[in-house]
C-alpha cells in the first residue's frame, strides 16, 4: 500500500459518501489562498467527527484548534438548533479566516471563536462555568496535549467524548527515544490515557488522504 493508493481509496469513499459541498469546499480553498498549514481532516474524518457527535447527541462542543474552520463546520452542523461549539484558536490570522468560512457556512450563530493559546482559554471557560461539553476535539499543538487532555476532564462530564487526533505521527509515537517534542508530547498523553480511572479509551490508526496517523476517543465513565 503507498500514499497514492491511500489517497485513491479516500477519494473513492468521499466521492460516493461525502459529496461536494460549496461552504467546505470554499473552506478547503481558503487555506491555500491564505497560505495556511495544510493540515485540516479529510472529508471523510471531518463527517466521522460529524456522525459522533450526533450519536453522542451533543449540544455543546469544545474544539481545541480552528485552522481555517474546516473541522469546526463539521462538527457545528451535528448541533441542534440551540447548540453551542467553542473553538480555540492561538493565531489570529487562522481564527480571521475561520471566522469568514464559519460566517459563509451560515454557522456563525452557533460557533464562538476565541482567540489566545488554550492553556489560558481554558481555565477561563473553567471560571466562567462554561462546562460540561458533550464533546471535546483535540486537534492543536502536540506538546501540549496532556495538559489539554487534563483541562478537557475538568470541561466534560460522565458519558462525554474526548477525540484527539494526531496521536501515532506515522508511526515514530513508538519510539521513546525521540527528540521530537512533539512525538515526546503523544507519548506522556498516551501514558495519562492509559492511567485515567475516569475514561474509557483506545486508539486507532489511520491512514488516507492525510497519511498515516491516527486517533484517540475516549468515553468519560466517571466524573
Amino acid at each position: 500500500m503507498t500514499q497514492t493508493q491511500w489517497t485513491a481509496v479516500d477519494e473513492y469513499i468521499n466521492s460516493l459518501l461525502v459529496p461536494s459541498d460549496s461552504a467546505l469546499d470554499a473552506t478547503i480553498q481558503s487555506t491555500i489562498d491564505a497560505e495556511l498549514p495544510q493540515i485540516n481532516v479529510a472529508p471523510n474524518q471531518g463527517k466521522l467527527l460529524h456522525i459522533l457527535a450526533q450519536i453522542r447527541g451533543a449540544t455543546r462542543i469544545l474544539e481545541l484548534g480552528t485552522l481555517a474552520g474546516y473541522s469546526t463546520i463539521w462538527l457545528a452542523r451535528a448541533l441542534p438548533a440551540d447548540g453551542k461549539l467553542i473553538t480555540l484558536e492561538a493565531n489570529p490570522k487562522h481564527a480571521e479566516v475561520a471566522h469568514e468560512n464559519i460566517e459563509r457556512a451560515g454557522l456563525s450563530h452557533v460557533v464562538e471563536i476565541r482567540v489566545g493559546a488554550a492553556l489560558d482559554t481554558l481555565p477561563q471557560l473553567v471560571a466562567e462555568g462554561q462546562a460540561p461539553f458533550d464533546l471535546v476535539f483535540i486537534d492543536a499543538d502536540k506538546v501540549n496535549i496532556p495538559d489539554y487532555f487534563t483541562w478537557s476532564l475538568k470541561l466534560t462530564r460522565k458519558g462525554s467524548v474526548i477525540i484527539v487526533d494526531n496521536v501515532i505521527r506515522k508511526g515514530a509515537v513508538i519510539d521513546a527515544d525521540s527528540s521530537d517534542e512533539n512525538i515526546q508530547g503523544v507519548r506522556k498523553f498516551n501514558t495519562l490515557l492509559a492511567a485515567e480511572q475516569r475514561v474509557k479509551a483506545t486508539t486507532l490508526q489511520t491512514v488516507g488522504s492525510k497519511g498515516y496517523d491516527g486517533l484517540a476517543i475516549a468515553l468519560v465513565v466517571a466524573d
